[in-house]
């Protein structure tokens, strides 16, 4: 199976809305038992708790679920149980290197989520806990997460013929 990690400072905004999103996408396209999903957050101030009132809000509004999502923070066994760690910003990628260290066994993919936007002029997801801008968020995260899914088949693709 396939996993995914979606990251980003408290695990109650940009990366549980990308986890909702990129599972409602691989329910859409009955792949929801091929590639697993979960997110963290590189903080720990919002453990246990469930997304954030913009992300909910939003979330329901598009009639997207993210019954069960409680925030936690990356441990070090991410980086074995997962084959791509998507950072939402550069402080977070910044972050989640400093955890994993020199750990490396050359699968697990870990890179920004905008790298996979680069027809965008951001390189980071604006985290609307500050910004208030969930709609932004939202739009940036449907795009991507869809990019995400097209890397993934590539990279499955790529493997195969190997």
């Amino acid at each position: 199976m396939i996993s995914v990690l979606f990251v980003c400072l408290g695990n109650i905004c940009r990366s549980p809305m990308a986890e909702a999103v990129f599972r409602h996408q691989l329910k859409e396209k009955q792949l929801e038992t091929t590639i697993k999903v979960d997110s963290a957050g590189t903080g720990d101030w919002h453990l246990g708790k469930v997304p954030h009132e913009g992300t909910r809000a939003l979330l329901d509004r598009y009639g997207i679920s993210y019954e069960g999502m409680r925030a936690r923070q990356v441990t070090l066994e991410d980086y074995t149980d997962f084959d791509y760690i998507v950072c939402m910003d550069n402080n977070n990628e910044r972050d989640v290197r400093a955890i994993f260290g020199s750990k490396s066994d050359g699968n697990t993919k870990v890179f920004k989520f905008m790298d996979l936007l680069a027809d965008k002029k951001t390189c980071d997801v604006p985290d609307p806990y500050y910004t208030g801008n969930f709609d932004e968020v939202y739009e940036l995260v449907a795009a991507g997460c869809v990019k995400l899914l097209e890397r993934i088949c590539e990279d499955q693709l790529k493997h195969s013929e190997v």
